[in-house]
């Protein structure tokens, strides 16, 4: 004879199946909005080139002999911002979800600040440039979660402990960039403060080619690594019960985030709050609490995108770092979960 608890096993797929379907518009419609935010972004410039010009162009038609414009000039740039956002959101999302607190983004808890240390060493202290730079970038991003984990490790890994020892690590290496600044030449100064700020400017194919193949390596595992996010915030207890294997899932899943920033950082300079803000975007629009990795990406990619799109034409007599106009919407979000965090009386 039924019971009531028949009805939930239908329930809960039901359930699932409008969260999974909600996703997967949110995830269309945002790679529209990309889309179309791309294609503005290659369109304006000195030289102003309408919208279907810049559609047919990207699809191999010179429309108009527009197409050098497009494709050599301006589109290496947008790329670099679309994939650079893409890896950013996505690894802030695997953060915040795998240590359940909203604080723990790669800028917040120290990643990124590793990545600009060792970054500036290179360019003041040893006198490198170019793709040496980005290296050195990506090493010192390893480098400094690396030391963290160890930090943090006291039979396992919470999130308050991450973050605290995080944040810490950030403010140390902020120290280190300080004195480098301090002691530069004043010229070689201005170049590291641009990209310390985070900045789009002058990237090529060379830039793509290298970021791209870096992410095509890192996403899927990032994704496949993903599968144990939701059993992880159960709890534990829970996701041991389901067979998750905790250290080595956590494990993974900080390689994949760290290596994701490693890489956007090394690409454009350690650009605030892209991380930070994309995972609570993607998982408002795709429902509510829950995994949300390709939405999150697809939202940090958007973010870049129009970011940079303001950078460059909202002030007519000045271009800014990309970094700057995320920093302008970054901050108030950090001070307003600030404030929240605080009220409710939790840490995290």
């Amino acid at each position: 004879m039924p019971t009531s608890l028949d009805t939930r096993p239908p329930t809960v797929a039901r359930t699932r199946g409008r969260k999974r379907s909600r996703s997967t518009v949110v995830s269309l419609v945002l790679t529209a909005a990309g889309f179309l935010a791309l294609c503005v972004s290659v369109s304006l410039g000195e030289v102003t080139i309408p919208l279907p010009d810049v559609v047919r162009a990207l699809f191999g038609d010179d429309a108009d002999g527009m197409s050098y414009i497009v494709t050599e000039l301006r589109l290496p740039r947008a790329l670099v911002a679309v994939l650079a956002g893409a890896a950013l959101g996505l690894s802030g999302a695997i953060f915040q979800s795998l240590v359940r607190n909203p604080l723990a983004s790669p800028d917040i808890i120290g990643i990124t600040g590793g990545a600009s240390a060792a970054a500036v060493v290179a360019l003041l202290l040893i006198g490198l440039r170019g793709f040496p730079v980005s290296l050195a970038a990506f090493a010192g991003a390893l480098a400094t979660a690396a030391a963290i984990y160890v930090l943090t490790w006291r039979k396992g890994v919470t999130g308050y402990r991450l973050v605290l020892v995080g944040v810490a690590m950030g403010a140390m290496l902020t120290s280190i960039v300080s004195y480098c600044l301090t002691r530069a030449d004043v010229y070689d100064a201005r170049e590291a403060l641009v990209w310390l700020t985070g900045s789009l400017n002058a990237k090529t194919w060379s830039t793509v080619q290298i970021l791209g193949l870096s992410l095509a390596l890192i996403v899927p595992l990032a994704l496949l690594a993903g599968r144990w996010l939701l059993p992880l915030e159960l709890g534990d207890d829970t996701a041991q019960a389901l067979g998750v294997p905790l250290e080595r899932a956590r494990m993974g899943l900080i390689v994949a985030a760290v290596a994701l920033a490693a890489a956007a950082t090394a690409a454009v300079g350690p650009v605030a709050f892209v991380a930070f803000v994309s995972g609570p975007i993607a998982r408002r629009l795709a429902g509510g609490p829950g995994i949300a990795l390709v939405p999150s990406a697809l939202v940090g990619a958007l973010v870049m995108t129009v970011s940079d799109l303001v950078a460059q034409h909202a002030f007519a007599s000045v271009q800014f770092p990309v970094g700057v106009i995320t920093a302008i919407v970054g901050a108030p979000y950090l001070l307003w979960l600030l404030a929240v965090t605080n009220r409710v009386g939790r840490g995290g």
